[in-house]
């Protein structure tokens, strides 16, 4: 019915869809996985830190173990130095602590499983929005209520986008627990649209 040449061209074209149907199959649901994006996603950790414990009843702020939150892109996960603070005297002996007291003495990082995890393609910065009174509890949720941290929100272009043009439903702002020094003029003011354009957050 068709030429050799055709029917080869035919047979091309429809492995070339075929593997272009695969591809994007691997790529959506991997792109969907929990560590990207699942509002819910709660991994064990290596230590059973509890942060309704330490953060809710001890008052201990955010920014006490995250301390680049204010001037820095990233927030960083603490030393286990700033565990051992307080773990050289509360609660030394404590099994559940074992791995931190290895991780001091044999100088090796404890293996935290990221929680919150955006694509490389992506960029967010915490300073801008921390110093803009943007509290942490608007994207993590009330951490200090939870034993276990959980991601709260979906971290999506589009959730970005919805807070970016209508902020005042999606903000909660800066609270004591989250220990951030903001001005106090920034916090008398409503939170301002942020940037849509592309560059801001692909660079």
């Amino acid at each position: 019915m068709f030429s050799a040449s055709i029917d080869k061209q035919i047979k091309r074209a429809i492995l070339a869809g075929l593997v272009t149907t695969a591809v994007a199959a691997v790529v959506f649901y991997f792109g969907r996985h929990p560590s990207l994006m699942d509002v819910g996603y709660r991994p064990q950790q290596p230590v059973p830190f509890d942060h309704a414990v330490h953060a809710g009843s001890l008052k201990i702020a955010c920014v006490y173990c995250h301390t680049s939150v204010e001037k820095s892109a990233h927030s960083t996960v603490p030393p286990t130095s700033t565990c051992m603070n307080c773990h050289s005297i509360v609660k030394r002996e404590s099994p559940k602590l074992r791995l931190v007291r290895e991780s001091v003495e044999k100088n090796i990082a404890i293996p935290w499983v990221r929680i919150h995890r955006l694509p490389d393609y992506a960029f967010f910065n915490h300073s801008r929005h921390i110093t803009a009174g943007i509290d942490c509890a608007s994207c993590h949720g009330e951490v200090e209520k939870q034993g276990v941290v959980v991601q709260k929100k979906p971290l999506t272009m589009g959730w970005c986008l919805e807070c970016h043009r209508n902020p005042e439903p999606f903000v909660i702002r800066t609270r004591a627990i989250s220990g951030v020094d903001v001005r106090p003029e920034v916090l008398a003011k409503p939170v301002p649209k942020g940037p849509e354009n592309c560059s801001t957050c692909h660079h």
